[in-house]
């Protein structure tokens, strides 16, 4: 299937910045297929800058793609993406949408950080080498700003005590604290969470949690979360998005979509996944 962009959709690209200033995420009618299987189905939302949203919904659903797609990691095979007003992957021309350069894309997608499910940790770094890597490579930090950086903020996961020690010298939660810290290191203004406790054995599961949500209440960042953790979406989430079948099925403030949904596929779900 070809890529295609939207033409009839009137954004006007502002000029290219250096960065970008607490960007929010506005997304218009996006869809993206696998073969013949359609993950996204015209998908539109807008989040605010600073905006703490949860996906939540059965596998397959659509919203681990989603988070892809605004990281790039995935093409779009129709739609808009744009973070702080600046289409992401396009750019303006006349009424069209052409492929941007890829020095421009990666300038918008530097404000975006990403932690996924596996850590992907570099085996033969230690924690502290492993978050000064792309502050050194993209941010041109001389290694003792990228090595203060990196102390800092796994002190701030709770992992002062770990900096000099191996990936393989360290628990699944205590890696994927790395992993945040690493993400974090880039200075991002927005974060994604993909089921970053889905690989962690369940004692493991609540420090990690613990750690994004300290995130979440200290930092004006704007943050997408995909969960299975029902609990952790009420309490750090601003605004809970149910999504089935690649479509938006309910979008609503965390106490409405926990305790009153209006849609029946997703008291559906809440009831399957909250019973004893």
């Amino acid at each position: 299937m070809e890529h295609s962009v939207p033409r009839t959709i009137d954004v006007t690209a502002p000029p290219e910045p250096p960065a970008l200033q607490a960007p929010g995420l506005s997304i218009r009618d996006l869809h993206k297929s696998f073969g013949d299987n359609h993950v996204l189905r015209g998908v539109s939302l807008d989040i605010p800058a600073g905006q703490k949203v949860a996906f939540i919904g059965r596998s397959g659903s659509g919203k681990t793609t989603l988070l892809r797609l605004v990281m790039t990691l995935e093409q779009p095979d129709s739609g808009l993406i744009e973070v702080g007003g600046v289409p992401l992957g396009v750019r303006r021309v006349g009424d069209a949408y052409v492929p941007d350069s890829r020095r421009h894309v990666n300038e918008v997608r530097r404000n975006i950080g990403m932690v996924f499910q596996h850590f992907n940790l570099f085996p033969h770094k230690t924690a502290a080498q492993n978050v000064m890597e792309a502050p050194m490579k993209v941010l041109k930090q001389s290694k003792d700003e990228a090595r203060a950086g990196a102390v800092a903020l796994l002190e701030k996961v709770g992992l002062g005590h770990k900096v000099d020690e191996h990936p393989s010298r360290l628990s699944g939660g205590q890696q994927q604290r790395v992993a945040i810290a690493r993400a974090l290191a880039m200075k991002p203004q927005i974060m994604l969470f993909d089921e970053v406790t889905s690989a962690l054995d369940p004692e493991m599961v609540g420090e990690v949690l613990n750690v994004i949500r300290d995130i979440a209440q200290e930092t004006s960042m704007t943050m997408l979360l995909v969960t299975h953790e029902m609990r952790f979406a009420r309490d750090v989430a601003n605004r809970v998005i149910y999504m089935e079948d690649g479509v938006i099925a309910e979008d609503s403030p965390p106490d409405v979509i926990f305790e009153n949904p209006t849609n029946p596929s997703t008291r559906n779900f809440l009831r399957a996944v909250l019973s004893p």
